[in-house]
C-alpha cells in the first residue's frame, strides 16, 4: 500500500527502502506483456518475503504494490523478531491446544532463522543482531503469572526460559528470559530483499493499484493500474495487511487496532540490548537500535481498536511517561508514530488459501502483533502451498478454521462492527463545518447521510462520503495520521479519499465540491 500515515517512524526518518531499479511502469501494455506464475499483491514484509522466496524456489513472480516496498505497515513496524506470542504461550495453549502451541513457537523461530540466513546469504545490512527478550510483570500483578507462563512456553519447546527476580533494566519486579530472540532495520531488510528479488528475475510494479482480484476455473486474475489492466497467473498472494480479496470471511474473524510508537536517544551502551515487554494489557514493547554514537530506544503500546479514540497525543504522552519512568537516561522523544494491527481472535495469522475463492488465491494477514515473524511465516508456508508439497504450520494457520474456542470473541467482535452503522442515525459529531480547526476533520450529516469533512491549513474544506465502500461503515477521524479510518475492518483513507489501507479497494466517494472555502 501506499504511504499509510502523515507520521514518520525511525526506520522512515532514516531513509529506509529506496525504489529499487527495474520497476515495471503499471500500464495496461506493461502489465498485460507479463505471463507469471504466481502474482503476489502487496509489497510488505509478507509480500516481498512470499515474492523472493518463490521466485528463489522457480517459480516466475509478479509483486504489485500501489505504493514502494514497505510503505505500508512493514514501515510502521518496530521489528521485534520474537517466537514468544504476544497473547502468551498460556492462551494459545488454551486456544490451539499444546501441540499448536508448539508449531507456533517453532514456526515463528524458524521465522527468525529464515530472516538471519536470508540477510546473510544476500549480504543484506540491516543490523540483524540475536538479543535476548524479557517478559516482564507488570507491578501489582500476581507473580504465578509468570511460572505458568514460563512451564508454558517449555511445553512449547522453549526449554531455556528462565525466571529471573528482575530485568537488567529499572523495572522493579520479576521477569522471564527468553534466549535467542532478534531484532532487525525493518526498511534496510525489506529493501534488501526486494533487491534480491529482483535480481533473481523477479518483476515488481509499483504505483500499480490493484481493483479487482478473480479466479476462474484454474487461473487467478488481477485488476490493476489506472486502466484496470489484466493480469492472469496460476495463483495470486493477497498480502495486503487487510485483504483486498474477501468480503466477509476472513474479516469477521480479525479485527483492526493501532498501536503507537516513540524513539528517544540514550547514552551509548546505557540500556541492555534486548527486547523487553511488560504483562500490562495493553502491554508495553521495548527494543534497541544501535546507531554511531548513541543509542535509540524504540518504546510501543498504548493499543486501541480502530477508530474508537480522539486522543492520539494522549497515548503518545502516556508511552513518553512510562519510558521515563523505566528510562531515566531518555533525552527527548525525536519520533512519535503509530500503525495498523490487525487482531485474530484466535492470536494466530491467517496464512493459506483465501476460503471465498478455490484455491488459487492465497491471503497473509492477522499480524497479531508480530508482523515481521507472521510476514515471514506466510513466504515460507506459501511457498510449499503454493509449489504442491504441503506444509506443518499449515493447519494451525488455516483462513478456513473455525472460531469455536472463541465463539464468544467472535460474536461480540460482530457485534461491536454492527454498532458501527449507528452514525446513520445519530447527529453530527460537531454542531457545524465552521467548528472543524485547521488539520482537523469530523463526520458530519448532509441530507441525511455521513459526510467526512476534513479542513486544510489555508481554511479550504474538503468533503468525502463517510460511508466505507468495503462493508459501508462510517470512517471516523484520525487526528494522529491525518487520516480516515474504518473501525469495521481497518479500511484507510487520505482526506481526499484515496486509500490508504484495504479491505477497501476504492475511494471515499466525492460529496458535492470537493474543496471549497467555509
Amino acid at each position: 500500500m501506499q504511504g499509510s500515515g502523515a507520521t514518520t517512524s525511525v526506520w522512515m526518518d532514516r531513509g529506509g527502502a529506496a525504489m529499487p531499479a527495474g520497476t515495471v511502469a503499471p500500464t495496461a501494455a506493461a502489465l498485460g506483456a507479463l505471463r507469471p506464475d504466481v502474482i503476489v499483491v502487496g509489497a510488505g514484509i509478507a509480500g516481498v518475503t512470499t515474492a523472493y522466496l518463490l521466485q528463489r524456489s522457480g517459480k516466475s513472480v509478479l509483486l504489485l504494490d500501489d505504493g514502494p516496498p514497505g510503505g505500508g505497515e512493514t514501515g510502521r513496524t518496530t521489528a521485534h523478531l520474537s517466537n514468544v506470542i504476544d497473547d502468551r504461550f498460556t492462551e494459545i495453549e488454551r486456544l490451539h491446544s499444546g501441540s499448536g502451541a508448539r508449531m507456533a513457537a517453532d514456526s515463528h523461530g524458524a521465522a527468525i532463522d529464515a530472516i538471519e540466513r536470508i540477510a546473510r546469504e544476500e549480504r543484506i545490512d540491516c543490523g540483524f543482531a540475536r538479543v535476548d527478550g524479557y517478559l516482564m510483570l507488570a507491578p501489582g500483578q500476581d507473580p504465578a503469572l509468570l511460572d505458568r507462563e514460563r512451564d508454558a512456553a517449555r511445553r512449547a519447546g522453549l526449554d531455556d526460559v528462565e525466571r529471573l527476580d528482575r530485568p537488567p533494566i529499572g523495572h522493579p519486579g520479576p521477569c522471564l528470559r527468553f534466549p535467542r530472540q532478534a531484532r532487525v532495520h525493518a526498511l534496510d531488510y525489506l529493501a534488501g530483499l526486494t533487491r534480491a528479488f529482483l535480481a533473481r528475475g523477479g518483476a515488481l510494479a509499483t504505483g500499480a493499484h490493484v481493483s479487482a482480484v478473480r479466479q476462474d476455473g484454474e487461473r487467478a486474475r488481477i485488476e490493476a493500474g489506472p486502466d484496470h489492466a489484466a493480469v492472469e497467473a496460476a495463483a495470486v498472494v493477497v498480502a495486503t495487511n487487510s485483504p483486498i480479496s474477501d468480503r466477509f470471511a476472513i474479516h469477521s474473524k480479525q479485527a483492526p487496532h493501532r498501536t503507537y510508537a516513540i524513539s528517544v536517544r540514550v547514552p551509548k551502551g546505557s540500556v541492555a540490548d534486548a527486547l523487553y515487554w511488560d504483562t500490562l494489557d495493553p502491554y508495553h514493547y521495548v527494543r534497541l537500535q544501535p546507531e554511531a554514537d548513541h543509542d535509540r530506544l524504540i518504546v510501543g503500546g498504548e493499543d486501541h481498536k480502530t477508530g474508537e479514540a480522539r486522543d492520539m497525543a494522549e497515548r503518545w504522552a502516556a508511552l513518553e511517561g512510562w519510558t521515563r519512568a523505566h528510562f531515566p537516561q531518555a533525552g527527548a522523544v525525536e519520533h512519535r508514530w503509530s500503525g495498523q494491527v490487525m487482531e485474530p481472535f484466535d492470536g494466530l495469522a491467517f496464512i493459506g488459501p483465501d476460503p471465498a475463492y478455490g484455491g488459487r488465491v492465497f491471503v497473509a494477514t492477522g499480524d497479531s502483533g508480530m508482523g515481521m515473524t507472521h510476514g515471514t511465516i506466510a513466504g515460507l508456508v506459501l511457498c510449499e502451498l503454493i509449489h504442491g508439497s504441503g506444509s506443518p504450520w499449515a493447519a494451525l494457520y488455516d483462513p478456513g478454521r473455525k472460531m469455536t474456542s472463541t465463539l464468544g470473541t467472535y460474536l461480540r467482535e460482530n457485534l461491536d462492527v454492527a454498532r458501527q452503522f449507528l452514525p446513520y442515525v445519530r447527529g453530527p459529531e460537531v454542531e457545524g463545518e465552521d467548528r472543524i480547526q485547521p488539520g482537523q476533520g469530523a463526520v458530519l450529516k448532509s441530507g441525511g447521510w455521513p459526510v467526512a469533512v476534513f479542513r486544510d491549513e489555508s481554511g479550504a474544506l474538503h468533503r468525502r462520503s463517510a460511508i466505507c465502500p468495503h462493508l459501508k461503515c462510517v470512517v471516523r477521524w484520525n487526528p494522529g495520521e491525518r487520516s480516515w479510518d474504518c473501525p469495521c475492518h481497518g479500511s484507510r483513507f487520505a482526506v481526499d479519499g484515496t486509500v490508504l489501507n484495504g479491505p477497501a479497494t476504492q475511494p471515499l466517494a466525492p460529496v458535492g465540491d470537493s474543496a471549497s472555502k467555509n
